[in-house]
Formats: C-alpha cells, sequence, structure tokens
C-alpha cells in the first residue's frame, strides 16, 4: 500500500519536468513571420492564466500555443488560419476578439438590450416627472 501511495504523485511531477516546446521561447528569424506571430498571440487568451495573452503568459499551456503559433507562421500558415484552429480546438475563450457565432451571440445581445432597457427606463422616469 505504502508503494502505491509513493508511486501515484510520479506520473504528476514528470508533466511538470517536461522541457519546453521548441519555439516557445525562441524568436522565428524571419522578422516579418515573427512580427505577425507576435500579434496573433498577442490576441489569444492564455487558458491556464485566463487574464494574459499567450505572449505574456510563462505557464506550460501558452508555450505549447505559442510553439504552434510560430511553427505553423514558419510554414506559411496564415494568421487568421491558425486563430480559426486554435479556436476549434479550445473553443471561444481562446480568442480576445471572438466572432459572432451560434455560441457567442449573447456576448454581443446582452449588452445591446441592457442598454435598451435602462434607456426606457430612464426615458419613462424622464416622462413621468415632466
Amino acid at each position: 500500500m505504502l508503494a502505491i501511495m509513493i508511486l501515484v504523485p510520479e506520473p504528476l511531477s514528470a508533466q511538470q519536468s517536461l522541457p519546453p516546446a521548441p519555439l516557445a521561447y525562441e524568436q522565428l528569424e524571419d522578422p516579418a513571420q515573427e512580427q505577425a506571430a507576435q500579434e496573433l498571440m498577442e490576441t489569444l487568451r492564455c487558458l491556464k492564466c485566463q487574464s494574459q495573452s499567450i505572449a505574456d503568459s510563462d505557464a506550460p499551456m501558452a508555450g505549447d500555443m505559442r510553439h504552434q503559433v510560430r511553427s505553423r507562421i514558419a510554414a506559411g500558415e496564415d494568421p487568421e488560419a491558425i486563430r480559426a484552429w486554435l479556436v476549434e480546438r479550445y473553443g471561444d475563450y481562446v480568442s480576445y476578439a471572438p466572432s459572432v457565432s451560434e455560441t457567442t451571440w449573447p456576448l454581443f445581445a446582452v449588452p445591446l438590450l441592457l442598454m435598451l432597457v435602462a434607456g426606457a427606463l430612464i426615458w419613462r422616469r424622464l416622462r413621468k416627472s415632466a
């Protein structure tokens, strides 16, 4: 029983000791490609940190995402195609600029509805007092 208790945490600690992805902390040689990668990485959210872009985060997952972005840009892939792939893989939350879709339309509609309701309430109150 003691041997099982000692061995159970081993796989968890092994995951943290993996080396970072090759392009996680290295810039691309082509300055134009690196610029495109940086611009894209600044618009993608780190799923672990949630308040930082993958360009600013030191989380291992953000490093893997930076590696994916840089390697795909180095292969000539369009930044918007990379964004679409990441959104498909991780969901709309990964993007700081979500597009309007079946799942994200409430993000755009609810604030407009709240402003309309607030405007109607203010208009009604001003009409009563006049």
